[in-house]
């Protein structure tokens, strides 16, 4: 398979649906796009992230494409929320609140990366890029976890975990109404 042509991720697809209808979507660690692509064509407006010049230069007729090292430097979308957030693939802790921060009232994310016991299968296989058991019920703090899951999964054969959290929308309150009684002056 070439870049751009992999499928979306299972993950991604089931539970995509959790997405508003048209709703802005950012795809964290984006690469060559196949989920800003999959979310483009259902009528997303989509934002990938990547350092790679070359996985930007190959989504930037999706959407929005910018080329960041967001684990050197600046978060570029800094005070930005989205009805969704997809990282898949990728982890890097310092970035892991900042992504739960980015989800919108009402919107979803949906996250997929390598989980501990993966270096028994093959790459990555460095702690640090490793889920710890249960790490991202964890960080979904604030979330409504729809979906959790931990474990083997084959074909290929990886460790993983994955998410499907939603934001709720929070309400303003209303200031109580006055009503003029009848005969009250």
């Amino acid at each position: 398979m070439t870049h751009g042509t992999e499928a979306p991720s299972a993950w991604v697809q089931r539970w995509s649906h959790l997405v508003p209808a048209g709703g802005s979507v950012l795809d964290v660690a984006c690469g060559h796009g196949r989920h800003m692509r999959w979310l483009a064509q259902r009528g997303h407006a989509v934002t990938g992230i990547d350092r790679s010049a070359e996985a930007i230069g190959a989504v930037a007729g999706l959407g929005r494409a910018i080329e960041a090292d967001i684990e050197n430097g600046p978060w570029p979308l800094e005070g930005e929320t989205f009805d969704a957030v997809v990282v898949t693939n990728y982890l890097w802790r310092p970035l892991l609140a900042r992504t739960v921060a980015s989800v919108a009232p009402g919107g979803v994310l949906i996250y997929e990366t390598f989980a501990v016991g993966n270096e028994t299968v093959g790459k990555p296989s460095r702690p640090d890029f490793l889920l710890r058991q249960g790490e991202l019920l964890q960080v979904v703090t604030g979330l409504q976890v729809v979906a959790f899951e931990d474990g083997f999964s084959a074909n290929p054969d990886r460790f993983v975990q994955r998410v499907a959290a939603v934001r709720k929308h929070t309400k303003p309150v209303d200031p109580p109404k006055r009503f003029l009684l009848s005969g009250a002056e």
